[in-house]
């Protein structure tokens, strides 16, 4: 994994908006409707393609695929892992049961998420990789094409599956996500192997406090994290924790996040995870002030530091001297080494549903590309 050895580098999260022609294919399919296959994985290829493109002449360091073949970050394994079927109602987050108008406001806006979310039916285990190669082949392509030499491709962690797709199976919460953790651990291998950097999708680790496990005490979601990060690790035994990133978040929407659990409070779980990097929320209103929670926090050496400089709520284009003065916070505190320039969360989380502009967020990608020059300027004087 790169680091911000002579200037700062600068990634995101994952995903990125889609086109509708694009959202309709994904849709279509997982509704189990008839679809070209040929057609369908044509129209995918060349949303990386330009994804990868677009993220290049935005100024992005480190790009991904934006997660152009995925209905959901968190739902798409059901095409390659046994054991889920059905369909649930989403649970509302605590912080937006009381405002019912709100919701009903903020869905005319984002539109609606209309992709299934089954539940864990049968034993887990690995049905189908294929997609899995399909999509290291489309960024591996895309990034020689557009002339990147380092690009991560998304996977969710074990405790993601069994937050968003409820346990309705085995006997407890601990078998359930030891057959996950297995299962998953092919896939984190092979993007490995592939020569990509692997980023785990870790929202169990914060926004499930207040989503999927709600019920749960905070003494007992935060045993509950800790055990998901001991799962994680297993699923990663013999993996280089360098080409390894995590990304952890409190819910990509707009809302009060005013149950938001403090990211004091999961210090102790984050440290113990092997991923080497980790990516987490800290320009938006409820988080950025966080700054000073990892400064006193004791942060292995080890560790590199991708916090958001950038919103990815808001269509507002944050200025790039806020990027910068965003970024020198965080270098004072781990080092310029240890700092890469993130997004708090992805662009296009579901397909077909948000409110961000597609072209507003390659603008946002480019602020936080003239952010990160403006600061390597005074970070590194004599070389920037």
């Amino acid at each position: 994994m790169r680091h911000s050895a002579d200037r700062i580098l600068t990634t995101h999260v994952g995903s990125l908006p889609r086109s509708q022609t694009l959202v309709d294919a994904l849709l279509r399919k997982d509704r189990g409707e008839a679809y070209d296959a040929v057609q369908y994985d044509r129209v995918i290829a060349e949303s990386v393609r330009d994804a990868v493109a677009q993220q290049v002449e935005a100024g992005v360091d480190v790009p991904s695929d934006g997660e152009q073949s995925k209905v959901s970050y968190s739902t798409y394994m059901m095409d390659r892992l046994t054991g889920f079927g059905g369909d649930n109602e989403r649970r509302i987050a605590r912080d937006l049961q009381d405002y019912p108008e709100f919701r009903q406001k903020m869905a005319r806006m984002t539109g609606a998420q209309e992709f299934r979310r089954a539940s864990c039916i049968g034993p887990v285990a690995v049905k189908d990789l294929g997609p899995l190669h399909t999509d290291i082949e489309n960024l591996k392509a895309a990034a020689k094409a557009g002339g990147v030499g380092e690009a991560f491709l998304n996977s969710a962690s074990p405790g993601l599956v069994t937050a968003f797709q409820p346990n309705k199976f085995y006997p407890t919460h601990e078998a359930y996500l030891a057959d996950v953790a297995a299962a998953m651990a092919q896939e984190y291998r092979t993007i490995v192997d592939s020569g990509l950097l692997l980023q785990i999708d870790c929202p169990d680790l914060a926004m499930a406090a207040h989503i999927a496990f709600q019920d749960l005490s905070e003494a007992d979601f935060l045993k509950r994290a800790a055990l998901h990060v001991e799962a994680m690790n297993q699923a990663l035994d013999g993996i280089d924790a360098a080409r390894v990133r995590m990304h952890i978040c409190w819910g990509n929407y707009e809302g009060p996040h005013d149950h938001d659990i403090a990211v004091e409070k999961l210090f102790d779980v984050i440290a113990k995870a092997r991923p080497q990097a980790i990516l987490f929320e800290a320009a938006n209103a409820r988080h950025e002030h966080e700054w000073a929670a990892w400064r006193d926090a004791a942060i292995p050496d080890d560790k590199i530091l991708v916090p958001g400089m950038i919103d990815t709520c808001s269509n507002y284009v944050e200025h790039p001297e806020l990027v910068a003065q965003r970024i020198e916070r965080w270098a004072g505190i781990v080092g310029r080494e240890r700092v890469i320039a993130g997004t708090d969360c992805g662009f296009g989380t579901f397909a077909g549903y948000g409110k961000l502009d597609g072209r507003i967020a390659y603008k946002k990608l480019r602020a936080l590309a003239d952010g990160a020059g403006i600061a390597s300027k005074r970070l590194w004087p004599k070389t920037a």
